[in-house]
């Protein structure tokens, strides 16, 4: 044998040994850093939009489909699960009914909150230039509680979903149809925009995951036509709320990856969604759901965590408030029930139709409608209303008329708690932060925090502290003037952030827990006030860095969501911000618009298409999570690939 020979069989020996202690360390759980995934060479891998499947579950309704389609199959998102024992007590998820609504003040915060909405209906005037003439509800209620219904035929030709092949699920049209004597219980697996955990019967976060796995996976085979066996091939988008519970995002990722066997998978926010569904660079995307409003600016595909809000209110509180102004004014359909789902979706459908936000439209009016419902006849009613129409709507931006006390109203994004499975997050970052940045740091802080004035004065020191490593909304903008002046305690415009520099003058020496406990307690009286729709955006846009931002924020308002489409929404938000706006950005700002249907698009699908849009990008490439990544990195790998900071 040839010395080159000789050193040939050395080379792949030390090969070998290399290749067996790989996996030994393997064996022994030694975590070695995550390599940067290779962008795969376009001839070898070309991925194709037909196999991209966007999916934006809602609260109350999915949409799904592929990336190329022109519109997402949309349905109730909702299932009705056979017992499983015979004698089983029957169970049924809230569709308009939510806690805090029978307290003993929700009656009177509801009274209080429908002043409101008059007096502010009376102020504007029409654009005639004369003030509206109140109609009260005793008007209407003479004529509306001597109306008996007519019959239009016999059988309403609805019929319930048969059940007689007893099947285990029911999923969308099929399961709102379940007869409530039938042995099946009902679940909505989301609400306000996270899973829907509860204490009761299919609550628990495993039930919820496998809910939502069965509904996905039904639709996935009925309406888009692709076997479960397939999904190998397919790639998926999921659209999650900007206000996000990483739990909540990681068992679902992990759901779609591992159970149902997605191969690669992108998780992104509804609200840079919107943005891209809309051609949009940059906008304050404000999404009015069925349940939640979230509220959020985005500048070039990037959302300012600082500026995010979810107000605990939707369309679905429009409608119950819609029934309680229906019943003062003598609702003809006397067995209305807000526990009765087929109640739920004709209060629905009359909001749709009856109200509206444009205040040239006063006086009474006539109207009618049909009920058609399963072993029922189907009946017409006539109807007449007055400012009901208006009221319900404004409830949105007057939310005491909701009548909900005791709720968590406002949430923010907090910052993470960890997860074991990513050792190295931003807790590791700051921890292993040098101890002269941490002194140095803290030294600005107490500078910061002990100038005059208590820290109110535009960007001062909450600049330093409310980075992109801060997960609660700044407002400290120099647009919080109007903020200070009322207070924490008054209008609500201040963010939580304002309220820490609020502790901070002349108290730099109190004890930790103090300050911790007397910032907790700031933060618990912010979420539990509700903001009105105006002042929401208004405090988000007030929480952008600078105030070029805010221009753009107030140049491009951009509202989304099926829970605003009424007449007069657009012309009627647009003049609550120009008026409500702080004063030196009315001189600044050239024009403020209010966006509500670009491209002539329907607003309730502007986040799924922009998740149809997002597969099409060639930046989006490394943005992928593999199968075989999240296997062995887990949660880790959001924070690698994420376009937002997790």
């Amino acid at each position: 044998m040839t010395q080159a020979e000789k050193e040939q069989d050395n080379g792949k020996e030390k090969e070998k040994d290399r290749d067996k202690e790989k996996e030994k360390e393997q064996q022994r759980g030694v975590k070695r850093p995550i390599a940067p995934a290779a962008i795969p060479d376009p001839a070898q891998e070309q991925i194709q939009s037909n196999f991209i499947i966007v999916i934006h579950p809602g609260s109350r309704t999915l949409r799904i489909g592929r990336a190329t389609d022109n519109l997402p199959v949309t349905v109730p998102h909702v299932i009705a699960r056979r017992h499983k024992q015979a004698g089983q007590a029957r169970y049924e998820d809230a569709w308009l009914l939510r806690d805090g609504l029978n307290k003993a003040e929700s009656s009177e915060q509801r009274q209080n909150g429908l002043k409101m909405v008059e007096q502010a209906i009376w102020s504007k005037k029409m654009s005639n230039g004369v003030r509206r003439t109140p109609v009260s509800a005793e008007q209407a209620r003479a004529y509306n509680c001597q109306i008996r219904p007519a019959v239009l035929d016999s059988s309403s030709r609805v019929k319930w979903t048969n059940t007689s092949h007893q099947p285990n699920y029911l999923v969308g049209e099929e399961a709102l149809y379940v007869n409530p004597t039938d042995c099946y219980n009902i679940h909505w697996p989301m609400v306000r925009g996270q899973l829907n955990v509860h204490s009761g019967s299919g609550g628990s976060l495993t039930a919820v995951l496998a809910t939502l796995e069965t509904i996905w996976s039904y639709i996935i085979q009925k309406h888009l036509e692709i076997p479960l066996k397939e999904l190998k091939y397919y790639r998926c988008i999921l659209l999650v709320p900007d206000i996000y519970n990483r739990q909540h995002v990681k068992e679902l990722v992990n759901m779609l990856l591992h159970n149902m066997g997605f191969s690669a998978i992108i998780v992104h926010q509804e609200s840079v969604c919107a943005t891209f569904g809309s051609g949009l660079s940059s906008a304050c995307v404000v999404d009015v759901g069925d349940q939640k409003t979230s509220i959020c600016c985005v500048e070039d595909g990037v959302s300012h965590r600082n500026s995010r809000l979810c107000l605990a209110y939707g369309g679905s509180d429009v409608t119950r408030t819609f029934l309680w102004l229906l019943q003062r004014a003598g609702f003809p359909y006397r067995d209305c029930q807000l526990t009765n789902r087929l109640d739920c979706q004709l209060l629905q459908h009359l909001k749709e139709t009856f109200c509206h936000l444009d205040q040239d439209i006063s006086g009474l009016q006539d109207h009618e409608f049909q009920t058609r419902f399963p072993e029922a006849p189907a009946l017409l009613y006539q109807i007449r209303l007055g400012d009901e129409k208006l009221q319900a709507p404004m409830g949105l931006f007057y939310p005491s008329t909701f009548g909900i006390v005791g709720q968590k109203m406002t949430s923010l994004q907090y910052r993470s708690q960890g997860d074991s499975e990513d050792p190295h997050d931003e807790h590791y970052l700051l921890a292993t932060q040098s101890k002269g940045d941490q002194s140095s740091k803290s030294a600005a802080e107490r500078k910061a925090v002990s100038r005059p004035g208590g820290g109110m004065d535009g960007e001062m020191g909450c600049q330093g502290r409310m980075g992109e490593m801060s997960d609660m909304p700044r407002g400290c903008g120099s647009g919080s003037g109007n903020a200070a002046a009322g207070g924490l305690l008054g209008e609500m415009e201040l963010g939580p952030a304002q309220g820490e520099c609020l502790m901070g003058s002349g108290e730099a020496e109190e004890p930790l827990s103090t300050h911790l406990s007397r910032k907790t307690a700031i933060i618990s009286q912010f979420e539990s006030k509700a903001l009105g729709l105006d002042k929401a955006i208004l405090h988000s846009i007030d929480c952008c860095a600078s105030d070029e931002t805010k221009r753009k924020m107030y140049s491009s308002i951009l509202v989304v969501g099926g829970g605003l489409m009424f007449h007069g929404a657009q012309e009627f938000l647009l003049h609550r911000i120009i008026n409500k706006m702080p004063p030196s950005f009315r001189r600044l700002v050239d024009n403020v618009e209010v966006i509500t249907r670009p491209k002539d698009m329907d607003p309730r699908l502007i986040s799924w298409k922009g998740g149809a849009v997002l597969a099409c990008l060639d930046t989006t490439q490394e943005m992928w999570i593999h199968q075989r990544e999240w296997q062995r990195f887990g949660v880790r790998m959001l924070r690698e690939r994420a376009a937002f900071v997790w």
